[in-house]
This record gives C-alpha cells, sequence and structure tokens, in this order.
C-alpha cells in the first residue's frame, strides 16, 4: 500500500462545482488547473487538508469520492456549490520539501476564536482538540486546511499561527472569520516520537531496567 505524502504548500485554490450526496458520503468536483498539469487515475490530492483518490478527470477537473468516515469527522461535510478549496498534489521523490511532512489525515476539527491583523501578518487563535494540542509546541508546525504553519503560542485549549500575506492571498485562510471551522492534522514526528518512547518505556519495565534498578547499581 502506497501512503501519500503532502508539504502543506497549497498549489493553488479550486473551485467545488458540484456535490453529489448520498445517505453517508458523496462524489466531489472540483475545478482546477495546476493539479491537473499532470494528473493520473488513482493519484492522491489533498482538499482542504484530506487526502482524496483521482476517479475522473478532465482538463477543467477532477472528481474524488468521500467516504462516511471523512465526511463525519472533517469539515469537508460542509464544503457547497462555489466554495473555494486548498488543493496540493502528494509529494515526489525529488521535489522540495517547502513546508513539514502531511498525511493529509486529518486528526481534529478547530474552531477559530480570533483573527488579529498585525502589521501585514494575520494572527490566528484557534480553539483545537486535546489530541492536537497534545503535539503542539511552540515553534512546531502544523496542517490547518491543508496549509503548512509555524505554531507561536500554545494554551491548554487553544494555539496562534501566523500568515504571512502571500499565505492569505493564496489560500483559504485569508477568507477564514472566527466561528469558521478547519481541518487540522499534528505533526507527524511528534506522534512517531510518542510511540517510540512509550515502547522504550515498556521495553524498559519488561527488562526490569527502571530509575530504581539505575540507582541501586551506582548509575543514579
Amino acid at each position: 500500500m502506497v501512503i501519500a505524502i503532502f508539504t502543506g504548500i497549497v498549489e493553488e485554490l479550486g473551485n467545488v462545482q458540484r456535490l453529489n450526496k448520498g445517505s453517508h458520503s458523496y462524489s466531489l468536483e472540483v475545478k482546477a488547473q495546476r493539479v491537473l498539469e499532470d494528473v493520473k487515475l488513482g493519484d492522491s490530492i489533498a482538499v482542504n487538508g484530506v487526502c482524496l483518490t483521482v476517479n475522473q478527470y478532465s482538463r477543467e477537473y477532477f472528481t474524488a469520492d468521500v467516504m462516511p468516515e471523512t465526511v463525519a469527522k472533517t469539515t469537508l461535510q460542509y464544503l457547497r456549490q462555489g466554495m473555494p478549496v486548498n488543493l496540493e498534489r502528494a509529494l515526489r521523490l525529488g521535489d522540495r520539501m517547502g513546508g513539514h511532512l502531511v498525511q493529509g489525515h486529518v486528526d481534529g476539527v478547530g474552531s477559530i476564536i480570533k483573527k488579529e491583523k498585525q502589521d501585514i501578518a494575520i494572527v490566528f487563535t484557534i480553539k483545537a482538540p486535546a489530541a492536537i494540542i497534545k503535539y503542539s509546541v511552540p515553534k512546531g508546525s502544523i496542517a490547518i486546511d491543508g496549509i503548512s504553519l509555524t505554531l507561536i503560542d500554545v494554551a491548554t485549549e487553544s494555539f496562534t499561527v501566523s500568515l504571512i500575506p502571500h499565505t492569505t492571498q493564496k489560500t483559504t485562510l485569508g477568507l477564514k472569520q472566527p466561528g469558521d471551522l478547519v481541518n487540522l492534522e499534528s505533526d507527524i514526528i511528534g506522534r512517531y516520537v510518542e510511540k517510540l518512547m512509550k515502547n522504550n518505556n515498556d521495553n524498559n519495565r519488561d527488562s526490569g531496567i527502571n530509575t530504581g534498578f539505575l540507582a541501586q547499581h551506582g548509575f543514579l
């Protein structure tokens, strides 16, 4: 199984052309240009940070199925005809890593609680689930609607990020207002580090090596 990886650098703003909704899933048609330059059936394209698979395309659009799990746990459930969406093709070997490693697997949905202009920048404060805050650190990375951003500050239930003018103009975040919802994906590196640390601690307990053992034998 091939896992698509993205960088969080949005290539273009697409436009939702059509939504063919079922009871729990739907087919999404997106008007685009740049991401269609070398598209093939089965390719992965991130739509607002959600990895979707191209099942049909032309020179002007592509379609993808949105499964029930994705509908239930991302903001794609709120898409409407005519809405702009962030688009990015999957990373290819040899491409530059402009942002950070993004899987297109949304960890949770956040809510914008403050939008403030600071000189040329726009600073967003976003309320986030505990599962996101857990892996968030100041100066670390996070993907918001598929956009790679650097965290400024992290609080108990929220974090702040700053947008440069280019990001404001070229992505959907520039159009967002307090109360709007966004897809969030935490940094994959933090999740792997946590797993490695847990496995290491478990292995140490199983082997009898702990702080008491180390102290007893003169290591502490």
